[in-house]
């Protein structure tokens, strides 16, 4: 876990004040002050909870001491925090892109899903938490190529859904959000591999938008 040393570093290379560490990973400010200045002793909830902001916005701790920017292209995450990760990553993400341009349609793609895995990993509650920020955002946010007879849409309420033969489908789902490609896998335990490569992502929409306008189907809702 990062020390107070290490909160403190971290912000300033990402020119955070205070307010927006808390924001990033939701707690307040007050609480962040009290930790940086050693009159409150966090918790390993409230130091996880900071440890991911930061990791969500590239930086690396080393040791209890050092930290830096990560310089990999691709993160690997796991497991059910690995994905309310990766789905806080894209919220985040969607709101941004929402704020600086006013576009709330298509921000965010996903391909190759089955609703019921997110159900089954994050749990109903968690999961009704997200939708409910997302739809704040925008009712078509999100476009969804599902397979066909898949009535199980939860994320009906922000996005879009057109269908295609259920047959060629697996429990690999692609996400594309802002510079980012995310390849999840759902088995005996879900793992995450995100790719952030503004090139690869943009070829992605391009045969993702091809797919919706050419091959799959409406839903009817």
């Amino acid at each position: 876990m990062p020390t107070i040393e290490q909160i403190r570093a971290a912000r300033a290379l990402l020119d955070w004040s205070q307010s927006d560490l808390a924001d990033k990973a939701g707690l307040s400010q007050t609480g962040i002050a009290r930790i940086e200045n050693g009159t409150n002793q966090p918790n390993s909830s409230t130091l996880e909870k900071i440890k991911t902001a930061f990791d969500d916005n590239g930086i690396e701790f080393i040791g209890n001491k050092g930290l830096q920017k990560r310089t990999n292209e691709i993160r690997t995450m796991s497991g059910v925090e690995g994905l309310k990760s990766l789905v806080n990553d894209i919220y985040a993400t969607a709101q941004d892109i929402c704020k600086q341009t006013g576009k709330s349609e298509g921000v965010v793609y996903l391909y190759n899903a089955k609703p019921q895995n997110w159900h089954k990993w994050l749990g109903k509650e968690w999961w009704d938490m997200h939708s409910e920020r997302m739809t704040a955002l925008g009712s078509d946010l999100q476009r969804i190529i599902t397979g066909e007879g898949d009535t199980y849409l939860i994320s009906s309420s922000f996005s879009q859904h057109r269908a295609i033969p259920a047959k060629i489908f697996n429990d690999q789902s692609i996400y594309a959000y802002g510079s980012k490609l995310a390849f999840v896998t759902f088995g005996e335990d879900v793992t995450v591999n995100i790719l952030n490569n503004k090139e690869f992502c943009d070829g992605f929409r391009v045969l993702f938008n091809i797919a919706w306008d050419l091959v799959a189907k409406p839903v009817e809702y």
